[in-house]
C-alpha cells in the first residue's frame, strides 16, 4: 500500500491553500472561487478539499464534490489522492482540472470507478486580459430575472449539445433552473434576445480575484456562421473586464474548431491545457 501523505484540509490552512490556489489563477480558479465565499470546512461546502505536503510546503490540492478537482498536482500527489478516494462510491458528475493531472488521477480511478461516459484529454484553456480587437455586438447584454424563461430552454439546449445529456433529465429540473437563476441574479448571464427568444448566450460560470471564466456559450443552430458568437464573446469579455475581473478566461474542446476560431479572434491566448472525464 501507498504511504499516503494527503489529509483533509480545513479552515486553519485557508491561508496556504489560497496561496497555492494564486499560483495557478487559471486552472485553479473553480476551486478558488468556492473557498472564497465559504472557506474549507466541508460541512459549509458540500465538498472536502485534500491537501498533499506539509503544513508549510502544500504542494497540491483536490476539491472533492460534485466535480473531483486537482490543482497543482504532482504525480505523488495524484496517486495519493486517487488512494483516498478509490475506495468511496464516485459520487462526482466528472474530473475536470490540468489535463496531466486528470488523466493521471483517471489512471488510477477507472478500474474501480469506470467506465466513463466520455474522456476529453485536450481541452485549450484560454484566457484574455485587454479588450477582444472585434467589435463587440450592443444588443448582447445582462439578462434580467424576469427572462428567465426565454433565457432557460437555450441553457438547457447548450448543456445537452456539449455534455451528451439533459440537465432536465432524472428530475434535474428544478436545480438546475435554480442555477441559471442564480446566475442572473449573479448578474453573470448574457445573451442576445430576437423575437422574444434567445440567439446567443453565455455566463460568468466562475468569478475570482484573477478571472471571470466564461462557460455556457450557446448560438441558436439556425443562426451559427454568421459572426454572432464572434461579437457577442467580444461584448461579454468587454463588460467582465470593465466590471468583473482582470481578466478573462474559458476552456474549449480541441475537436470544436468552430469555437477555437471564434475565441483565437476575439483575442483568446492559450495559457494551458484541461482534460475532463464525464460520467
Amino acid at each position: 500500500m501507498l504511504t499516503v501523505a494527503a489529509r483533509l484540509l480545513g479552515d486553519a490552512e485557508r491561508g496556504s491553500v489560497e496561496r497555492l490556489l494564486d499560483r495557478d489563477p487559471f486552472g485553479g480558479a473553480q476551486v478558488a472561487e468556492r473557498v472564497s465565499m465559504a472557506g474549507l470546512a466541508w460541512w459549509r461546502q458540500d465538498a472536502r478539499i485534500f491537501g498533499y505536503g506539509s503544513r508549510r510546503n502544500l504542494e497540491s490540492l483536490c476539491w472533492v464534490g460534485a466535480n473531483l478537482i486537482p490543482v497543482h498536482a504532482t504525480t505523488a500527489a495524484i496517486a495519493a489522492f486517487a488512494e483516498m478516494v478509490a475506495g468511496e462510491p464516485r459520487g462526482c458528475s466528472s474530473i475536470v482540472g490540468s489535463a496531466e493531472a486528470v488523466l493521471g488521477l483517471w489512471s488510477h480511478l477507472a478500474p474501480t470507478w469506470g467506465p466513463s461516459r466520455d474522456v476529453r484529454p485536450n481541452q485549450p484553456l484560454m484566457a484574455i486580459s485587454n479588450p477582444s480587437p472585434i467589435a463587440p455586438d450592443p444588443g448582447v447584454r445582462l439578462v434580467r430575472p424576469d427572462e428567465i424563461d426565454m433565457l432557460f430552454p437555450a441553457a438547457v439546449a447548450m448543456y445537452t449539445e456539449e455534455v451528451g445529456v439533459s440537465p432536465t433529465a432524472d428530475g434535474g429540473e428544478r436545480s438546475y433552473r435554480e442555477r441559471i437563476a442564480e446566475l442572473i441574479r449573479a448578474r453573470r448571464a448574457y445573451a442576445r434576445f430576437h423575437n422574444g427568444r434567445v440567439i446567443f448566450k453565455a455566463e460568468l460560470a466562475v468569478v475570482t480575484k484573477h478571472t471571470a471564466q466564461i462557460q455556457g456559450v450557446w448560438t441558436d443552430p439556425e443562426l451559427r456562421g454568421h459572426g454572432l458568437a464572434t461579437a457577442g464573446i467580444a461584448a461579454v469579455v468587454r463588460d467582465a473586464l470593465r466590471r468583473v475581473a482582470p481578466s478573462v478566461s474559458l476552456y474549449v474542446n480541441d475537436y470544436n474548431l468552430p469555437a477555437r476560431r471564434v475565441y483565437e479572434r476575439c483575442g483568446f491566448q492559450q495559457v494551458g491545457t484541461f482534460a475532463t472525464v464525464l460520467f
